[in-house]
């Protein structure tokens, strides 16, 4: 396969609805994906369908194999690494080896790894097809008042993917944002046009300075529409995205303000529903953002469902199903329903399942796949529940602990009925709503990002984590290296003002 991208003269079709923009070879600092049928790019810009088209051909790519590698299924792959990485998703045992070198922390050491090379490609072929969208669209005729609209929401959505990928890259590649400074430390070269000059790392600060311009633009041009399905981006995704770079940022004004606006209209489900498999976007009003994977554009093995559900016939979940964090599950009362959701003898006697399925302590049926042979299952990008968080976290570091607790107990006593309030007060009612974060957000693709926001080591020591399966990797130090994964060597051999992180 081709490593690097030149020129963006064709747009390739990746069903027969979507369209999604190709890459063709040669150097530039942009990284191939592969592609299918070949359409003009004059065509993708002469009508606001075939702009929105563009459009759904990205939000398609979120959950589409990347590399030809079945454990890079667009974001919830990259969401499977991002808790792999972490102490709460605990591996069993190696299974049939997926996501095995991410929980011994080896991809991102990696330069020529399929895994370190992976995030890189796929956010910036994301911004790349953005980019386009971005330059182009305004040259789209608008002959009625509903094409013009369909413009400006296709333009808003395509900044809105620009914020997105680099939010993504910068907290990958790039060393973490530290509040009330100047971070000048080197994050990823900003990419705002489609051509293949080389540029140098940006600064953390001038990426996140990008993010929130482009998340300023998308807001703009997305208030007051109205999205085609949940796949897509709206105001209230935007402010959902705006409410966590804010939180990185350590802005907790703006987090918490952003947050409360962000979930309007998206109220906490009920625990019948939570207990039913995280599997209905479309019905299910506290998801935000997500994908639904219909029947004809399923990938089998490779989807979300085939790694993280607990139901799915695959080898995978078969030997090694996930589990979570023991330690993490005896901080909160059986009343939880969030921790109902995980069986400490591992045997789930409602899912009835086979005898050869493989029983592990403290595996979880969070996640169902729609059966046993059918892994497609919704994705979640983003939930009410993780803005009612943002709001109690950023509230109670802004030294607002008050009201920090009023939506905090709102919040935990729709997940256990039984509760009755914090009591806890300071560092500890901060950590009472990160462990909560912890147990509401787990397989969802948050806690290396978390670890690495919050400046805190990776912990995985007096849990049900095996040292086999690390590879004794069971600490891993705050100030450790590895917290930056390594710019792929493809990118740093087609680039020569690329400057590599440490070793």
């Amino acid at each position: 396969m081709k490593n690097i991208t030149k020129h963006y003269k064709k747009l390739a079709v990746l069903s027969a609805a979507v369209l999604t923009l190709a890459l063709t070879s040669c150097k530039s600092d942009y990284l191939e994906t592969d592609t299918t049928i070949a359409v003009s790019e004059d065509a993708a810009y002469s009508s606001s369908a075939n702009l929105m088209a563009i459009i759904n051909g990205m939000h398609r790519n979120l959950y589409t194999r990347q590399n030809s590698n079945q454990g890079q299924n667009g974001q919830g792959g990259i969401m499977i690494m991002m808790d792999a990485l972490g102490e709460d998703l605990v591996f069993p045992s190696t299974g049939n080896g997926w996501y095995i070198t991410t929980v011994r922390w080896q991809d991102q050491v990696n330069e020529n790894g399929a895994n370190d090379f992976y995030p890189y490609q796929f956010y910036y072929a994301l911004i790349r097809n953005a980019n386009l969208v971005i330059a182009n669209g305004p040259n789209v005729p608008v002959p009625t008042a509903a094409d013009a609209t369909t413009v400006k929401m296709a333009i808003g959505e395509a900044f809105a993917f620009r914020a997105f990928s680099y939010y993504m890259l910068v907290q990958l590649y790039g060393k973490r944002y530290v509040p009330n400074t100047t971070n000048s430390q080197l994050g990823v070269p900003i990419k705002l046009v489609a051509d293949e000059v080389p540029l140098a790392r940006n600064t953390v600060e001038e990426v996140y300075t990008q993010i929130n311009s482009d998340l300023a633009q998308a807001l703009t041009r997305l208030s007051g529409t109205t999205r085609a399905t949940k796949s897509h981006f709206n105001e209230f995704v935007v402010l959902g995205l705006r409410a966590r770079v804010a939180l990185t940022q350590g802005n907790y004004p703006l987090a918490s303000s952003s947050a409360i606006a962000a979930r309007a209209g998206f109220p906490l489900m009920d625990n019948t529903t939570y207990m039913a498999g995280f599997n209905n976007l479309a019905g299910n009003g506290e998801w935000m953002w997500g994908a639904t994977i219909i029947s004809d554009q399923t990938d089998y093995f490779g989807n979300f469902g085939a790694y993280m559900s607990r139901n799915y016939n695959s080898t995978n979940i078969r030997q090694a199903p996930k589990a979570m964090n023991s330690s993490l599950y005896t901080l909160f009362p059986n009343t939880d329903v969030r921790k109902k959701l995980v069986d400490p003898t591992g045997a789930h006697t409602s899912l009835l399942l086979p005898s050869n399925f493989a029983k592990y302590p403290y595996t979880s049926q969070k996640f169902l796949s729609a059966s046993a042979s059918d892994s497609r299952l919704d994705v979640p990008y983003m939930r009410a529940a993780e803005m009612y968080l943002i709001e109690a976290e950023a509230k109670a570091k802004a030294g607002d602990e008050a009201g920090s607790k009023v939506i905090f107990n709102e919040f935990t006593k729709n997940r256990n009925g039984a509760y009755t309030g914090a009591t806890t007060t300071g560092a500890a009612y901060i950590t009472e709503i990160l462990n909560s974060r912890r147990m509401e957000l787990w397989g969802e693709g948050f806690r290396f990002l978390d670890l690495k926001r919050l400046n805190q080591g990776l912990d995985r020591t007096a849990s049900n984590h095996s040292a086999v399966v690390d590879n004794n990797v069971m600490t891993v130090a705050n100030t450790d290296p590895r917290w930056e994964y390594l710019i792929p060597r493809a990118e740093i051999n087609a680039n020569p003002l690329i400057v590599q992180n440490p070793l």
